[in-house]
């Protein structure tokens, strides 16, 4: 098992290592040599996966006293197994993509490296080798983002990226700080076991190390996952090569999400953190799914899709789920690694011909014209919003019986009900000349889903969380006062029946169309524009070099 462990990120980087020397005598070659690699490690990770479902005890492997740490459990093994299949498809798929593109012996380094620093990341047992690797995926992006040195706009939004991954390096080197000098050790196992012992410690100006070095971690997560206000480096990193952008959106951005699994025994002892996540997260997911929507370019509405769904993952995250944020990055990052490997497929059919058909599904997503042939709306909305419901109660009653004595999965069977209710709500404004039947094919795919998401999910659960004490301890951390749930509850399910009354009776007198019609356009300007915020860096920007222009002015040192 110790050799594994070393093997996983130690293959990829000896790798990179050899091709970087011997870059001329390999010439195309290189490409070869790391997909050889990155297979080995891939299946390494296989091995040590197997080992940790056979029930095999966690193990680290120390090269220093108290640093040097690399870790087998069970976050590891799955993590390293996603990684390196996914880069493996990157590597095979930048054989022929990156063929004609300069410094194809620089990129394959460059990828070898970054494969390895992942790895290195998840395995990660001490402070500072997690620090080190977290630092480095962001130089190593940086670098993988600028691969055509000629194109302006390219340079100029990888430096957002490694900017914004400075802002989010920094607390999580604090929070590293913060715990060393509250607990006295750089080891992650250790650590976890004395903040079990004695989780409220103070530190710095009194507050618990616990509770500021969550919030510390929390913050770094946002950046690295892309939440709001620190999103914008997502989607205008679009014109760096494919499959790196793959990657990126397949693995790299999910590392806020493995960060905040990670110290999962942290947030089990933090107050409000989690309601942060939540919070943030909820927000981020709202704004990232609308400003896909408005995208008319394939690869930055994948951007905005993968913001939409970050947040999502940290939403779960914040509601006491940590498991089910895994199932969900994982299941997100083979998708979007998909995605984004076969736009440009995509993008060349559609300069031949859109492909859309023109029949009733597309004059209600786009033309936004609705039927006026409607079924009885009594017996459409308690199909809505009663079918749904008895599904996930049904689907998550068959894999935990306890599940609903918790708030979190109250709030995820919440936005559960929502989802489906909206896609029954949705089928039902469309025309068919046979609703049962397409209410039937929607009813029955829905439960499919949910039941196979609820048993994943569920697995997931007992392989990551073995011990219900601290599944229940996530929970409980999570948790609010019960007014103030029942309040939130009830003002979102406000708003979004609000939202369904005012689609349903728009269009129905010249005054709800001209509403509607003005609502709309100031809306759709607000999204076009991307609710201003790059717009505000922008001019911030602006403003901070106008002012050392004029510093250096004052100074003389111009």
């Amino acid at each position: 098992m110790e050799y594994l462990i070393v093997m996983v990120p130690a293959l990829p980087l000896v790798t990179a290592i050899i091709s970087y020397l011997f870059a001329s005598a390999l010439d195309r070659q290189v490409a070869h040599v790391s997909v050889a690699a990155v297979t080995l490690s891939l299946l390494a990770s296989l091995g040590l996966l197997w080992l940790s479902l056979s029930d095999a005890p966690n193990n680290a492997i120390s090269f220093g006293e108290n640093w040097g740490i690399l870790i087998f459990d069970p976050l590891s093994s799955l993590m390293s197994v996603v990684i390196s299949g996914i880069s493996l498809i990157v590597h095979v798929y930048s054989i022929r993509y990156m063929a004609d593109e300069d410094g194809y012996g620089r990129y394959y380094v460059l990828l070898g490296l970054m494969t390895s620093s992942l790895l290195l990341m998840v395995a990660a047992g001490d402070l500072l080798i997690l620090l080190t690797a977290w630092h480095l995926i962001g130089v190593l992006l940086y670098l993988l983002l600028v691969q055509n040195t000629a194109d302006k706009p390219t340079q100029r939004y990888a430096m957002w990226t490694m900017i914004t991954y400075r802002l989010g390096d920094l607390p999580l080197v604090l929070a590293a700080a913060v715990l060393f000098d509250a607990y006295g050790t750089w080891s992650l196992m250790e650590l976890f076991d004395r903040i079990e012992a004695s989780p409220d410690v103070p530190t710095f100006g009194g507050f618990a190390a616990v509770e500021l070095a969550g919030v510390l971690i929390a913050y770094s997560a946002f950046a690295r996952s892309a939440q709001f206000l620190l999103h914008n480096w997502l989607p205008y990193t679009m014109s760096g090569p494919t499959p790196v952008s793959a990657l990126m959106h397949a693995g790299i951005v999910n590392a806020g999400g493995f960060l905040v699994n990670r110290f999962a025994p942290l947030f089990m002892h933090t107050h409000d953190v989690l309601h942060l996540l939540f919070i943030v997260g909820l927000f981020t997911a709202v704004i990232g799914s609308i400003l896909m929507l408005s995208q008319n370019d394939i690869k930055k509405a994948l951007g905005y899709s993968t913001m939409g769904q970050m947040g999502f993952m940290i939403m779960e995250c914040g509601v006491g789920a940590f498991s089910l944020a895994m199932f969900h990055m994982i299941a997100h990052g083979l998708f979007k690694g998909t995605m984004f490997l076969g736009a440009g497929g995509v993008i060349g059919k559609a300069r031949e011909s859109d492909g859309v058909p023109k029949h009733e599904l597309y004059t209600f997503v786009v033309e936004r014209q609705v039927t006026y042939r409607r079924q009885p709306w009594l017996m459409m909305a308690a199909i809505t919003l009663v079918i749904p419901l008895l599904i996930l109660v049904a689907a998550h009653w068959l894999v935990a019986q306890d599940y609903f004595q918790k708030q979190g999965a109250i709030v995820l069977l919440f936005f559960g009900w929502v989802t489906g209710a909206q896609l029954i709500f949705a089928s039902y404004k469309m025309q068919t000349t046979n609703p049962w039947r397409l209410f039937t094919l929607i009813v029955a795919s829905f439960a499919i889903v949910v039941l196979g998401y609820a048993m994943i999910s569920h697995a997931f659960d007992l392989f990551l969380y073995p011990d219900p004490q601290s599944r229940d301890l996530l929970y409980e951390a999570a948790g609010i006062d019960l007014v103030w749930f029942d309040l939130f509850v009830a003002l979102v399910t406000a708003i979004i029946v609000l939202g369904w009354l005012l689609t349903y009776y728009a269009g129905r007198s010249r005054i709800g169309i001209h509403i509607k019609k003005a609502v709309w356009m100031n809306f759709y300007a607000l999204i076009s524009r991307e609710f201003y915020v790059m717009d505000f860096y922008s001019g911030f920007a602006r403003r901070m070099f106008t002012l050392a222009r004029r510093l250096n002015t004052w100074l003389r040192w111009m």
